[in-house]
């Protein structure tokens, strides 16, 4: 089941890595977790990116971090108004991050660290305001084997 992958204390570390990243911003963060991606991981992101409504926030500064932990595929999707800011050079260095945590079996802390790092970005382009509101849970979603 999905949700045994990380363990409870994983779990709440990344809950408070999202809730630390979105402390200096306006942007959204999700992490997505589910066993297989029978499909491009990208591709299955999108959708869950829409899923959890992640399109639509105010400033389209939304940042996804999907991972299917059985197939062994990831993506970070991040909506039109944080991709318009950063270059691909950053997902590309985030991607390589992940990748680099997810094959030591480290998925925990991979994820950490890159909500980290979106979190800096969304900062410098999306600095938080008075009248901000968390548009979206932090909690980790979960997708069942047969969804």
């Amino acid at each position: 089941m999905s949700k045994n992958f990380f363990t409870d204390t994983e779990q709440q570390q990344i809950v408070e890595a999202i809730k630390q990243a979105e402390l200096n911003t306006s942007g959204e963060i999700r992490v997505h977790v589910e066993p297989t991606c029978d499909e491009d991981p990208y591709q299955r992101a999108m959708k869950v990116f829409e899923r959890l409504g992640m399109h639509a926030t105010e400033l389209k500064n939304g940042v996804l971090f999907y991972l299917a932990y059985q197939s062994k595929k990831f993506a970070i999707i991040g909506d039109k108004g944080i991709h318009e800011k950063v270059s691909q050079q950053f997902w590309d260095e985030e991607k390589a991050l992940l990748e680099q945590y997810f094959k030591a079996n480290n998925h925990a802390d991979g994820l950490i660290k890159a909500i980290g790092d979106a979190g800096q970005k969304l900062k410098l382009h999306f600095p938080y305001s008075t009248t901000d509101v968390n548009e979206l849970s932090n909690d980790i979603s979960f997708g069942g084997d047969h969804e």
